[in-house]
C-alpha cells in the first residue's frame, strides 16, 4: 500500500486510534484489579497521587517507542536488538526480555485460572478443563489473524469493565456508609507516604503502562498502519508531513487510551479504599475474589458479587487475549 497522509480532523483521527485502547486491555488486568485495591484496603485514600502519577509518567516512554517504530518502521525487538554491548546470537536486552517473557506467560496463566474460579471451584475437576476452553477460544481467535478482531474484542471488555466499576463508584455515594466525600478526595492528593512503602511500590511497577505494554505498543501501531502510512524515510518535506501528521495521531491514541486507564484504576483504587478500608478488611491471598467483590456488595448489595464476576471476567479476559495477541505478533514479527 501506498503511504498516505495523516487525518487532521478529530473524527479522522479517532477513525484511526486503536493500539492504545488494546494496550488498555491489558493494562487493565491484574494490577487495576488486585494490587490497587489492595493499596486502597491498607492505607485508604492517602495514595491516590500515586495512582495517577503512576499511570501517567509511563505514557512518555509509550510515545517514544512508539515514535521510533513509526519512523524507522522497526519493531520493538528490532531497536532493543540494536542496542550497543554483548551480543549471543542477539543483543544482551534482548535476553533480558527473554526473562521477563517467561514471567509473563506465567501472569497469564494465573489470570486464565483466576477466569475459570469466577466459574468453578478450583478444587473441582472442571476448573482445569475451563481453563483449557479458555486457552482454545484464545487460540481460535487468534488463528483469525484479524487485527480489527483483536482491536474490536478489547473495546468491547474494555468499555464493559469501565462501566461497571463507574456505576458501582457513583452508585456507592447512594449508601450511608461508603459515600465518598470531597475531604477523602482531597486527602489523597496531599502527597502523604504510608509507613510501610513497599506495597505502594508493588502497584506503581504494575499500574499504567507496563514493561510488556511498552514492548507491545509498537507492534499495534505497526498492524493499526502507522508506519506504513508514513512511508519509508526518503528524506522529503513529503515524509516528514506525513511522520508529523501520523506521530500526531499516535500521541492522541496514547493519551486517550490513557484517560481511559487512569480513570478505570482511579474508580477501582476509591472503590477499595472506600468499602475495603472503611470497613478495615484486606486483600488476602485465599479469598481474592471474596475479598474484591466485596467493594460491588457495597454498592449493589448481593447482587454485587454478580457484577463483579462479569467485571472480573471482562478485564481477566480481554488481558489473556490481548497479551497472547501481542506475543502471537512479536514471535510473527521479529
Amino acid at each position: 500500500m501506498e503511504p498516505k497522509p495523516a487525518p487532521t480532523d478529530f473524527k479522522g483521527i479517532l477513525k484511526h486510534l486503536g493500539p492504545g485502547l488494546i494496550i488498555t486491555a491489558t493494562i487493565v488486568g491484574s494490577g487495576e484489579l488486585i494490587a490497587t485495591p489492595a493499596l486502597a484496603a491498607k492505607v485508604g485514600f492517602t495514595m491516590l497521587w500515586f495512582i495517577i502519577l503512576g499511570c501517567l509518567v509511563k505514557v512518555f516512554v509509550q510515545v517514544e517507542l512508539g515514535r521510533y517504530t513509526l519512523v524507522t518502521g522497526k519493531t520493538t525487538l528490532e531497536a532493543m536488538n540494536s542496542v550497543p554491548g554483548p551480543k549471543l546470537r542477539v543483543s544482551w536486552m534482548v535476553w533480558f526480555w527473554v526473562v521477563m517473557y517467561i514471567g509473563s506467560t506465567m501472569q497469564v496463566a494465573g489470570m486464565m485460572g483466576g477466569i475459570a474460579s469466577l466459574v468453578v471451584d478450583k478444587a473441582s475437576g472442571w476448573h482445569t478443563g475451563l481453563i483449557a476452553i479458555i486457552a482454545l477460544a484464545c487460540m481460535g481467535m487468534l488463528l483469525s489473524g484479524r487485527y480489527r478482531l483483536v482491536e474490536r474484542v478489547c473495546i468491547a471488555m474494555v468499555v464493559l469493565f469501565t462501566f461497571f466499576t463507574i456505576l458501582a463508584l457513583v452508585s456507592l455515594q447512594f449508601t450511608e456508609n461508603f459515600a465518598i466525600s470531597a475531604g477523602d478526595i482531597g486527602s489523597g492528593l496531599t502527597f502523604a507516604l504510608p509507613e510501610d512503602f513497599a506495597i505502594a511500590f508493588g502497584a506503581f511497577a504494575i499500574i499504567g503502562v507496563g514493561t510488556s505494554e511498552l514492548i507491545y505498543y509498537p507492534y499495534w501501531c505497526i498492524e493499526k498502519g502507522y508506519a506504513r502510512n508514513t512511508g519509508k524515510n526518503d528524506n522529503t518535506i513529503g515524509w516528514l508531513d506525513r511522520a508529523l501528521g501520523w506521530l500526531n495521531v499516535m500521541r492522541w491514541d496514547a493519551w486517550v487510551s490513557c484517560a481511559i486507564y487512569t480513570g478505570a484504576t482511579v474508580a477501582f483504587y476509591l472503590l477499595g479504599a472506600a468499602t475495603l478500608h472503611g470497613a478495615g478488611k484486606e486483600i488476602t491471598n485465599d479469598e481474592v475474589i471474596t475479598n474484591l467483590s466485596a467493594m460491588y456488595e457495597g454498592a449493589f448489595g448481593e447482587f454485587g458479587k454478580t457484577i463483579f464476576s462479569v467485571g472480573c471476567f471482562c478485564v481477566l479476559f480481554s488481558t489473556v487475549y490481548a497479551a497472547t495477541s501481542a506475543n502471537a505478533r512479536m514471535f510473527a514479527e521479529g
